[in-house]
């Protein structure tokens, strides 16, 4: 009893037994006063008695009455409440997410994500603690399940892929406030397709997990190992059940075990290293009867209560939090494959428009001002796909930029000599210099828009490498043989053939008299100009001005 509650009963005890001497005394010259009114004596003597009773029954219930109701009340433990920093951040991630998705155009996608952001939201709501049972197929899963379950919740057997798809069952324990989802998961490390995806979904169940237990029959292997370092990784929480522990004799099961604790090290907590003998086997007595022991599941059972009830919150709080980051991340992912194909559409229109304009420009050289003046707005096209306000000023200066990184990387003769020995063009010379200019400026549009999206993905940053790392990059990526050979097929149908059109018509030469295209032998290939020389304003101005 606390020291002030003991002085408060001393001092209450003594005050009563002076109220009850003085009491007795008073009521004593009370009954020789009264003596003359009876009646009106004995009520007196009424009232008095019951203001005292009053005072000693209240001072029974506040020392006596009232500490075990406040026992019992605490004993009634409160809803769990779950970290609240946790819990606004999810909250503010699945806020993010939704807008992300509102940008999303699948509808079907759409709906998808919405609806897993509402499951996550739910979750959190009923405050309801998955445990995923993981592991190979013949570990002895379900056999586990059905011994914590304490009935047949699933078929039990040696051959492995028993489980098709996860069961959840509801599971109570002594001691643990939140009711718990026990999900019994497929195995892993199956054969064929259909143990592919069976595995497929396992993983995806363990990784939404608030909590999971990994089934061994045996010693780790290291394919086992994998996964299980792959979800601490990513911040699961695992307990490691050696199941079958019935067919180990004592100091072989010490052993096992003090192996696994060692090869768990670092991703598991060694009190999380348990055995147990969910399914035993049966063997036959010296009376020549067959006993069934009964499972030995307790160790788990404690483990995870303990687990439960000490951190039961935090896991359910960090998956939470671990759930919306991954859907966000999702979504992000979506948006910019959905970003990078329209991008990617701005750019094959515009290294066309630049090719068209470049092929019906009379000049010996390609002129990259014309081409970063297509480039201009193609940028600003690009950025809006992104939500960059890029007006045509910037556009410029970011086309120019660009241009002469070209230039000074010799993408542009490159270009030029790859491109002039892919097409192997067998007609008049002034067709096949128009032809070269207005694919290989067709080609540098391509790698200078590809360049721009990389540009716009990481928030108008070139990144360390700066703007020639990303060039270079590119350029190595679109000059591949079977991206070349597609290239200049498209190059074909969209400049050359428009310029043989033109050619014929100038000189009026008459269809018939000219053999098809693919039937003329092949010439050399056309060898790129030693100087390439960029147009501006000026004339004389030439590649070292830009520089």
């Amino acid at each position: 009893m606390p020291l002030s509650r003991l002085l408060t009963l001393i001092f209450g005890v003594a005050l009563i037994l002076g109220l009850v001497i003085w009491l007795i005394d008073s009521l004593n010259r009370l009954w020789y006063l009264l003596a003359y009114y009876p009646f009106l004596g004995a009520i007196v003597i009424l009232l008095i008695i019951g203001l005292l009773g009053t005072l000693i029954a209240a001072f029974i219930y506040y020392f006596f009455l009232l500490p075990n109701q406040q026992r019992k009340r605490s004993r009634r433990r409160v809803a769990p409440r779950v970290s609240q920093d946790k819990v606004e951040a999810a909250g503010e991630n699945l806020q993010a997410v939704r807008q992300q998705v509102a940008q999303i155009q699948d509808e079907v996608t759409k709906q998808e994500l919405l609806m897993r952001s509402r499951e996550i939201e739910q979750n959190l709501a009923r405050g309801e603690v998955m445990v995923v049972v993981f592991g190979t197929g013949s570990s002895g899963k379900t056999s586990l399940v059905n011994a914590l379950m304490g009935r047949m919740v699933g078929q039990v057997g040696a051959p492995m892929g028993t489980t098709e798809v996860g069961e959840t069952y509801r599971l109570k324990l002594k001691g643990v406030d939140r009711e718990i989802l026990i999900t019994d998961t497929p195995g892993i490390l199956e054969a064929g397709v259909a143990g592919t995806e069976r595995e497929k979904l396992a993983r995806r169940l363990a990784t939404e997990a608030d909590l999971l237990i990994f089934v061994l029959d045996n010693d780790l292997r290291q394919s086992e190992y994998d996964p299980l370092r792959m979800l601490a990784e990513i911040g699961k929480r695992s307990l490691v059940i050696l199941n079958k522990a019935d067919l180990y004799n004592e100091q072989d099961l010490e052993t096992v075990q003090a192996r696994l604790r060692e090869r768990v090290r670092g991703i598991v907590n060694q009190t999380d290293v348990i055995a147990i003998a969910a399914n035993p086997q049966p063997f036959r007595m010296e009376t020549g009867e067959t006993l069934h022991p009964e499972p030995d599941v307790m160790p788990l059972i404690r483990r995870l209560a303990a687990v439960l009830r000490a951190e039961g919150d935090d896991l359910l709080a960090d998956n939470i939090l671990l759930q919306s980051q991954r859907l966000g991340e999702e979504a992000r992912r979506l948006i910019d494959g959905q970003r990078r194909r329209q991008a990617e559409k701005i750019v094959e229109r515009f290294q066309w428009i630049g090719a068209g304009v470049i092929s019906v420009t009379p000049l010996p050289v390609v002129d990259l001002l014309a081409t970063a003046a297509v480039n201009a707005q193609m940028v600003v096209e690009i950025g809006r796909v992104y939500g960059c306000d890029i007006n045509m000023e910037r556009g410029r200066e970011l086309a120019f930029s660009l241009a002469k990184t070209l230039v000074s990387l010799g993408v542009v003769k490159g270009a030029i000599e790859l491109l002039s020995t892919a097409l192997q063009l067998s007609v008049g010379g002034f067709l096949v210099g128009r032809a070269i200019q207005g694919v290989s400026a067709a080609y540098l549009t391509r790698i200078a828009g590809k360049s721009f999206i990389e540009y716009f993905r990481h928030d108008q940053d070139w990144g360390d490498g700066g703007i020639t790392e990303v060039v270079q990059r590119q350029f190595q990526l679109n000059r591949r043989d079977e991206f070349i050979k597609s290239f200049v097929q498209e190059a074909i149908a969209k400049v050359v053939k428009p310029l043989q059109l033109d050619i014929r018509g100038e000189n009026e030469i008459d269809p018939g008299e000219m053999e098809p295209l693919e039937l003329r032998q092949p010439m050399k290939p056309i060898q790129a100009p030693e100087r390439v020389e960029i147009r501006t304003n000026s004339d004389e101005e030439t590649l070292e001005d830009w520089q």
